[in-house]
């Protein structure tokens, strides 16, 4: 399918738990959005069950969770469970923050598709996004 025939990538980006810091979150929706995707955020100190809510709601193919507080095994997997248990289990979900090495393949085998760590380059996470979000076509939204 030709990128011209491909719907825009809808991503909402969201920050699971009491973590108030955002700069990451926002530069990462201002990459994804000059990209051409269309970027949902969530905002700060949201609960699992808003941010699964606003992914159904918001019909989006990417679920990019953006963590600090160190609550990520707790939070994301709980956030994976709920958007599978509303029957998107096409929807990528990716992670970024301060996550320690250790705790990435927890993420992984809980459904996480990828953990971006700090410094990971901008189009790094564009291309990651590009190649594995699921495909609609213009005409199917």
């Amino acid at each position: 399918m030709s990128r011209a025939e491909r719907a825009p990538i809808r991503v909402l980006i969201g920050k699971p738990g009491l973590d108030g810091h955002d700069r990451g979150a926002r530069v990462i929706a201002r990459a994804l959005r000059d990209a051409g995707m269309e970027v949902i955020y969530t905002g700060l100190f949201q609960t699992p069950a808003m941010i699964v809510r606003a992914a159904v709601d918001e019909d989006v193919d990417v679920v990019g969770l953006s963590i600090l507080s160190g609550a990520h095994l707790t939070l994301l997997p709980e956030i994976v469970e709920g958007i599978v248990a509303e029957g998107r289990e096409d929807a990528l979900i990716v992670a970024g923050g301060t996550i320690p090495p250790d705790d990435v393949q927890p993420l992984l085998d809980a459904g996480v598709t990828r953990v971006f760590g700090p410094g990971t380059p901008l189009a790094d996470i564009v291309e990651y996004i590009r190649e594995h979000a699921p495909s609609r076509t213009a005409e199917s939204v």
